[in-house]
């Protein structure tokens, strides 16, 4: 800033010296001795009386008389010193302060006009809040910031970045700031940054995913669902992470998969929670389109699968739900609620052998592979919701590593009440 205004004030020096020199520069007057012009106006008239008595004595004649006389004039003119003016010193000086008065006036209006001085009082402003913005973006206190206060805040952002060097909260908060202005591209590289300095940040990791989520490409997507598995390995109850796989399958329209995720998320919310009944319509949503498609979970075969074969304990033989569908699935033993693997199936008869692989992943990037430690389960319900409802009967595993696992005998052993 201050290099500016040295700059600003040298290049009006400047400015005021090519106006003002010319007008104080010293004139150069010739010294003359005194009476110098009285004595060549003498001669002069002295030569007029000469010339006149030769032609009155008729030793030239008329036209010879009138050129001398213009001779002698224009040799006075030439041989007379020039007199200075006892004001010009006065007048020089009045012209060179009215010059760069003129100067000054015009560099003012142009500015006025044409400068930024206003983007640099908001600058000044942004870096003078830059405190209460992030107290009002991070810790929601006060009023929710507006688009200009947003503008403002990344600019701030950005200034504090450039003086200080990489900071990972910084690049953060220009992150989340670049998302709420739709500027993603922004967004992206200084979650970059963020996450080069921190690879494990699990809240840039979150929000980086939700960029690549509104970006809405394939490889985005699946590049979110890692992330997103990510975080759910170290923080299994974080529900931003939970819904935006939910997401992510919706955006895929892989409708089964999208109804376990939601139902999952539901599972793990108070019924007084907001977003509770927003869940509930979309898990109704989804269910209105597989209808209408006819989805299923498939069965796949994959090298490396684990083999289920499902059994029904004798005593719930005769309890099991009219038109009940099966539901096989394993999830890591400790973590994120959400089925690793799942096998969903209408028309069944015990017993039964399913494969459970990363082909049958409820959300990319969050599979059977990505779990050292698992539990299988298998549940008949009465609906079409993984969710377990009274009256349904299933069956679980002990943990198990799933390195070791190929195959496995499950029993569905109890009822619930």
């Amino acid at each position: 800033m201050i290099l500016m205004w040295a700059c600003f004030a040298l290049l009006t020096l400047v400015a005021l010296s090519f106006v003002m020199i010319p007008f104080l520069k010293k004139e150069r007057v010739q010294t003359i001795t005194h009476n110098a012009n009285a004595e060549l106006i003498s001669i002069y008239e002295q030569r007029l009386v000469d010339l006149q008595t030769d032609l009155d004595n008729q030793r030239i004649d008329s036209v010879n008389h009138a050129e001398s006389i213009v001779e002698l004039k224009r040799r006075l003119l030439n041989e007379l010193s020039p007199e200075k003016s006892l004001n010009s010193k006065g007048n020089n000086r009045i012209f060179a302060l009215t010059g760069g008065a003129f100067v000054l006036a015009l560099t003012g209006i142009f500015y006025s006009f044409t400068g930024s001085q206003q983007q640099i009082s908001a600058w000044h402003d942004a870096m003078d809040n830059l405190a209460d913005y992030g107290e009002r973006a991070v810790m929601q206190k006060g009023e929710p910031l507006s688009q200009n206060e947003l503008q403002a805040f990344a600019l701030a952002l950005r200034t504090k970045l450039s003086r200080s060097g990489d900071d990972e909260v910084a690049w953060m908060l220009l992150g989340r700031v670049a998302m709420s202005l739709n500027e993603l591209d922004m967004a992206q590289q200084s979650f970059d940054k963020a996450l080069r300095m921190n690879p494990d940040n699990m809240q840039v990791l979150i929000s980086y995913s939700q960029v690549l989520l509104l970006e809405g490409s394939e490889a985005n997507m699946t590049r979110a669902a890692g992330m997103l598995s990510k975080v759910l390995n170290v923080e299994p109850t974080n529900l931003d992470a939970i819904s935006l796989l939910a997401l992510i399958a919706y955006e895929r329209k892989d409708w089964p998969q999208a109804k376990t995720a939601f139902e999952v998320l539901l599972a793990s919310m108070e019924k007084n929670d907001s977003r509770y009944n927003m869940i509930s319509e979309r898990i109704a949503d989804i269910e209105q389109q597989m209808q209408s498609e006819g989805s299923v979970m498939p069965v796949t075969t994959t090298t490396g699968a684990i083999a289920v074969t499902v059994d029904i304990a004798k005593e719930l033989i005769d309890k099991q739900p009219k038109d009940g569908i099966l539901f096989i699935f394993a999830k890591a033993a400790t973590g994120s609620p959400m089925p690793l693997a799942a096998v969903k199936l209408t028309k069944y008869s015990f017993p039964i052998t399913v494969e459970l692989s990363d082909s049958s992943a409820m959300v990319a990037g969050l599979n059977l592979s990505s779990a050292e430690n698992i539990i299988i389960s298998a549940r008949i319900s009465i609906d079409d919701s993984v969710m377990p409802s009274s009256g349904e009967l299933e069956g679980h595993s002990q943990a198990l590593k799933r390195e070791s696992v190929s195959d496995y005998q499950l029993q569905i052993d109890t009822l619930i009440p």
